[in-house]
């Protein structure tokens, strides 16, 4: 899949997530429900991890340099495995702790604001759900026909997975709290409050635990995706002219992909000629699978009586 994309996303993630940060924040003061002080600080870890994606982002792109000749490409994949980390203890267990203490001493949502909290939870779930329309928008040309689990799990470009991931988790989790301080009003039992939080804390804990395995996965590099390996192949064999010996590949980062080959090649009767043979494969690569930006291919010469090895 392409790799590009998600900034868009991640852009109306942000917005989204500061304005909802705000309202909850109000709503929590004029009612002390633990719901919406468990999704304030969910939206307030939420914006921090779209600014840590865009950090990665901008990271990324510095040129490679003596200490890091591969580049900086993999600072994506660091940046959303933290979003990972702030997402399961800033979202997860905050909110879970916040579910224990309310439920050992659960009150009712009283006064005259008690209709604030319900007023701006269906609020936060059209913003959500807005911000998670775009995510989706970006992310349907991308998926190729995948299932969306599948394109979450195969995906080389963090942005996007992690965007429909947390927006997904923000609108259940509203739905959750929508759901616990609702309750809360016709009972009267502030322990649905807590209830409602403690399901937010666990979904967040749960998202957090997936996201942090795929990244985990990106981190120690993956190879390209089977239509690349394919594609590779192809490139390297050429119009029968080599054999390949093997191959491997993996992601420097979401557009960049180091290629080591080994491949015997038919008979070359002078160096140019091998030479010659290795530029062609080369390039053949670069056109099949563009973001392969390092390739390095070793040459075994081959005569008709088998790989001319040393003896």
């Amino acid at each position: 899949m392409a790799a590009g994309g998600g900034t868009k996303a991640v852009l109306a993630a942000l917005a989204a997530n500061l304005g909802i940060a705000v309202l909850k924040f109000i709503a929590f003061l004029l009612t002390r429900s633990s719901s919406m002080l468990a999704e304030s600080i969910h939206s307030v870890a939420d914006s921090g991890n779209q600014i840590l994606l865009l950090i990665g982002r901008k990271t990324s792109k510095r040129e490679p340099d003596e200490q890091h000749p591969f580049g900086h490409g993999r600072s994506r994949y660091i940046y959303a495995f933290v979003v990972s980390i702030v997402l399961f203890s800033l979202g997860g267990l905050f909110a879970l702790y916040e579910a224990y203490h309310k439920w050992q001493d659960p009150h009712p949502i009283e006064g005259s604001w008690w209709w604030v909290p319900l007023v701006v939870l269906v609020g936060a779930i059209a913003m959500e759900g807005r911000s998670f329309f775009v995510a989706f928008s970006e992310s349907k040309p991308l998926r190729a026909g995948q299932s969306w689990r599948r394109f979450i799990t195969t995906a080389k470009a963090p942005e996007l997975p992690v965007i429909l991931m947390e927006d997904s988790a923000a609108v259940v989790g509203l739905l959750f709290a929508l759901l616990g301080v609702g309750l809360t009003l016709l009972t009267g039992n502030g322990l649905w409050d807590a209830a409602g939080t403690a399901f937010i804390g666990i979904l967040l804990v749960l998202v957090a635990a997936v996201l942090a395995v795929e990244m985990t996965s990106l981190l120690l590099g993956e190879s390209a995706g089977k239509p690349q390996l394919r594609a590779i192949r192809e490139a390297l064999e050429g119009q029968g002219q080599n054999r390949l010996i093997h191959l491997k590949t993996m992601h420097l980062g979401p557009e960049e992909i180091l290629v080591t080959a080994k491949i015997a090649v038919l008979e070359c009767v002078t160096a140019k000629d091998l030479v010659d043979r290795l530029k062609d494969a080369e390039h053949r690569i670069r056109r099949a699978v563009p973001a392969a930006s390092l390739i390095y291919i070793e040459p075994e010469l081959e005569t008709a009586a088998g790989p001319d090895r040393p003896a």
